[in-house]
């Protein structure tokens, strides 16, 4: 008993020491996100332009431009990696990511259709409007086809449904594009960018955001229990049903929001679940709030990378998402395949 005691009480510091580093390195990638870029701003240039006031070039670049941009990147970042281990949890499915229920690709297509009816080009919030009200009609379909009482399964299969569906409509857009710079704008939105984002986005994004993460922070006892099973998930009194709503609604929120102002990012809510799992000990509860630290520095860091990388013509951040995450999720693949056979 006192050993069991003593080893519960050595996971917790662990999970607590690797949470506190998590959170040492968001720092530290969100100042390297303010620090970084064509104009040189030091560390107390830096400082100065945040708590000052002052109205001058380094200020109006910090706070203007590279704020709200480091913002977006921690938010993102942290609802993608968060959105990625619920998923992954209430799935039993390491190779899960938030894409997986559709909301990703519906909120792509609401965006688009912004580009292709000329609404973008009306007011500066519409993109992300649509993008969001995709996000929105691809939950709904997605939780009626997946019906009141679904298997896990059953919710995957409607998911990629209206993912295909979304990206089949995606496409026939990019066909149907007025002319090839219609065409050209929503390809470059798509590789997903935090590039010249304002604080309307931060404003606009951010209560979907919180919202979505609140709703999945609230999942980590019933995805604990889920471990064991449906039946004792039943028995220890956890109402699955619920638990979906809560899961796929708050995932919608969260990459909803993220996706209609900033595009699809892709891999992240894959990767960092799947890395931070063993250092947690393979507990929900302990992997979300992980998951979350650990998307917000990928995130960040991607986007510091970006701007290193081709200071002359930025490389889109989806792109180097996508670059490291596909080796990545065929590693997962092939480590997968091995322990089947």
């Amino acid at each position: 008993m006192v050993s069991a005691a003593a080893s519960g009480t050595g996971k917790r510091a662990g999970e607590r020491a690797v949470l506190a580093t998590l959170a040492v390195a968001v720092v530290l990638a969100f100042a390297a996100s303010l620090l970084v870029g064509p104009a040189a701003i030091g560390l107390p240039e830096m400082l100065h332009a945040i708590f000052s006031g002052q109205a001058d070039i380094a200020a109006l670049i910090i706070r203007e431009v590279r704020l709200p941009r480091a913002i977006l990147g921690l938010m993102i970042g942290a609802t993608l990696g968060l959105s990625g281990a619920a998923l992954q949890g209430f799935l039993r499915n390491p190779l899960a990511e938030p894409g997986l229920v559709g909301v990703s690709a519906s909120a792509s297509l609401g965006a688009v259709l912004t580009f292709y009816t000329g609404l973008s080009g009306l007011f500066a919030l519409a993109l992300p409007l649509g993008g969001m009200a995709g996000a929105c009609i691809g939950v709904v379909i997605v939780q009626s086809l997946a019906g009141r009482d679904s298997s896990p399964l059953t919710l995957i299969l409607a998911g990629i449904a209206v993912t295909s569906f979304a990206g089949a409509l995606t496409s026939l857009t990019l066909n149907l594009a007025p002319n090839p710079f219609a065409a050209l704008e929503i390809m470059f939105w798509l590789m997903g960018s935090l590039a010249d984002r304002s604080f309307e986005h931060v404003w606009l994004s951010a209560p979907f955001m919180i919202a979505g993460s609140l709703l999945l922070a609230t999942l980590g006892r019933p995805l604990d229990a889920l471990t064991l099973g449906e039946d004792a998930a039943h028995t220890l009194g956890f109402n699955l049903r619920a638990l979906r709503h809560r899961l796929v609604f708050g995932t919608a929120l969260c990459v909803g929001a993220g996706v209609a102002v900033t595009g699809a990012i892709g891999f992240v809510g894959l990767i960092v679940p799947h890395i931070l799992r063993p250092v947690v000990g393979h507990r929900p509860s302990a992997l979300l709030p992980a998951s979350a630290l650990g998307g917000a520095v990928l995130t960040l860091a991607a986007d510091v990378a970006v701007r290193l990388l081709s200071p002359g013509r930025e490389l889109k951040l989806g792109v180097l998402t996508a670059l490291v995450g596909a080796p990545f999720f065929l590693y997962l693949v092939l480590r997968l395949r091995k322990q089947l056979l």
